[in-house]
């Protein structure tokens, strides 16, 4: 885990242009991801894994694609990511900042005799794939991609698929409502051919901020933003985004989140926030307060300007926070010094337009 207050995730103007804006609403974006890649391998790795995630890797089969974190034992969030299960292997793509954490918990509770562990972020690289036209892309660029997001039986909607080559790429198809479509897994000497591919295929190469938007944008929690040592999943959308399987067997952590459940709610959690486009200044940086009715109700995680592509200059800002669970949607509060609406998550384009 990062250590240390968290910070305010924010995309600045100018670092998402309306072009791109544009692509990820009608077209295709690439970029590639800021992350770690962790295998498990061995006759153990799937039972292994299954017991630390909070998602469920078993259920969905060989080639299942899952969304989930690892906790403490006490329920709270160290790390988040990907897992890919392909035969005896288990590949789990975190962020960049959670690979040592996730590196830890994996040696301390896999068993050697097991299950290996293979760090492999340093012999791969990660290109995610974003928006409608993104599947298409991936084929006129000749990779192969899963038709379904899941299975036909059993059914699994909190499941994509991935698909393992005889070169040594993989593409995964991640699920509905996630920040991106495709996820594709390739040997690092084979990175730069892999963006020409995909920009030679419709593709818009794309920076990391461009990433970020997406993840604002679907309303997805990141690390050392929205999470913080002290947070469980319920807070920031996991159960609701499909991180969290209420049916599967035990997992660290598993006590406090089924707990809350069945028993209780959160006291906070991740809403959106459309600040008013006028007047047209930035949310205050290092500032991140947000307060209802002269009342301190939560704190702003994440911003991000979203250039207007029908007017040069123009946009507003949007943004996540962690707010108490009695600020109703629709709301207007004060955050980070401005005035902004509170919004049920994932944010709807055109997200520039008046309120």
């Amino acid at each position: 885990m990062t250590e240390g207050p968290p910070q305010v995730a924010r995309v600045e103007p100018g670092e998402v242009s309306a072009a791109l804006v544009t692509a990820l609403h009608t077209g295709a974006v690439a970029s590639r991801a800021d992350v770690g890649v962790i295998a498990l391998t061995g006759p153990g790795a799937v039972t292994c894994f299954q017991g630390l995630l909070t998602n469920d890797i078993e259920l969905p089969g060989d080639g299942a694609f899952v969304y989930g974190a690892l906790l403490t034992p006490k329920g709270m969030i160290v790390a988040d990511g990907w897992a890919a299960r392909l035969g005896a292997t288990v590949s789990y793509t975190v962020p960049a900042v959670a690979r040592e954490s996730a590196l830890n918990i994996l040696t301390r509770s896999v068993p050697p005799r097991l299950a290996r562990m293979v760090d492999r972020t340093e012999d791969v690289v990660v290109y995610r794939l974003a928006g409608p036209s993104a599947l298409a892309a991936a084929a006129a660029a000749g990779l192969e991609v899963s038709s379904a997001p899941s299975p036909p039986s059993p059914p699994s909607p909190t499941a994509g698929r991935v698909i393992l080559r005889p070169d040594g790429l993989e593409t995964a198809r991640a699920t509905e409502g996630a920040p991106f479509v495709l996820q594709v897994t390739a040997p690092a000497a084979a990175g730069d051919l892999l963006a020409a591919r995909l920009a030679a295929a419709g593709a818009v190469a794309a920076s990391p901020a461009t990433l970020e938007l997406a993840r604002i944008l679907a309303g997805w929690p990141r690390l050392g933003a929205e999470i913080d040592e002290k947070t469980i999943p319920q807070e920031v959308r996991l159960d609701e985004i499909g991180g969290v399987s209420y049916t599967k067997g035990c997992y660290t952590g598993q006590e406090t989140v089924a707990r809350l459940h069945f028993r209780g709610h959160v006291n906070r959690q991740v809403r959106g926030l459309l600040f008013d486009p006028e007047p047209p200044a930035a949310p205050a940086d290092g500032w991140s307060v947000v307060t209802h009715i002269d009342r301190d109700v939560g704190r702003v995680t994440s911003l991000a300007f979203v250039p207007d592509v029908g007017v040069a200059g123009a946009g507003r800002w949007i943004g996540l926070a962690l707010v108490r669970r009695e600020v109703p949607p629709g709301a207007v509060v004060r955050a980070a010094g401005r005035d902004a609406r509170v919004v049920d998550l994932p944010f709807a384009f055109p997200i520039a337009a008046p309120a």
